[in-house]
């Protein structure tokens, strides 16, 4: 893996436990919004707006420079779209970096041809 397309991994999987986040408050704020008199809608919606936009524009990005299938990009933004979805998307992100390191120390020490 060379290092613009971990570059564009590792910002897709840091964009998407904040993203996760701000979309469950803007649910909570949205329940507070019908149920009291606090509004915060319109601010963590803006917030999770711009969060959401980031984790489209790194997604589409990561797709790009990994060469990830049709099904794997799938996956990756219907988690974008649920509500917990970007904490499992950030996980799973994480493990693929992590492998992709211990593949690439493998190969520079021979141990194997991949």
């Amino acid at each position: 893996m060379d290092i613009k397309t971990a570059t564009a991994l590792r910002r897709l999987r840091l964009v998407s436990a904040p993203e996760a986040v701000s979309f469950i408050l803007l649910l909570i704020c949205s329940v507070l919004k019908r149920t009291t008199d606090f509004n915060a809608v319109p601010v963590m919606g803006s917030v999770h707006g711009v969060l959401f936009v980031l984790y489209v524009v790194f997604w589409a990005d990561a797709w790009n420079r990994a060469k990830w299938s049709l099904k794997t990009a799938a996956l990756y933004f219907v988690l974008s779209v649920l509500p917990t979805g970007g904490f499992f998307a950030e996980r799973k992100l994480k493990r693929e970096a992590e492998d992709a390191v211990i593949a690439s120390r493998a190969r520079r020490e021979g141990i194997v041809n991949a």
